[in-house]
């Protein structure tokens, strides 16, 4: 028997984590892009290295569309506990991500974590 959770409250906390995510994946592939074009860092990814030399409009729109996609599905699942899981655990990816960019451009706000 699968687990279903979900009060309106809940859903409402949880949609702005989902909007946290999509705002976190922005910021990541602005900063990405910054590191890349700066010749500071390349992208892991292999698509998405081919994407961000090619074209980075193309870039950043495979990237927003493959979150937003993601979240979506996420999202209309949000009743089953692995779907929340998901989200949660997507957030927490996508904000150590923005601590790690901060920690290259030396703005040491939370040195504690990576010491």
């Amino acid at each position: 028997m699968e687990m279903k959770i979900g009060t309106r409250r809940q859903f409402k906390w949880l949609k702005g984590v989902v909007a946290a995510v999509i705002i976190l994946n922005v910021i990541d592939g602005i900063l990405t892009m910054v590191w890349v074009f700066s010749d500071q860092a390349v992208e892991a990814n292999p698509l998405m290295s081919h994407l961000i030399e090619a074209n980075s409009v193309l870039f950043i729109s495979v990237k927003m569309a493959l979150v937003f996609l993601g979240t979506f599905l996420l999202w209309r699942f949000r009743k089953r506990a692995l779907a929340v899981v998901a989200i949660f655990m997507s957030f927490l990816i996508y904000y150590f991500i923005l601590l790690y960019h901060l920690k290259a451009m030396n703005l040491n706000l939370f040195q504690r974590l990576f010491d």
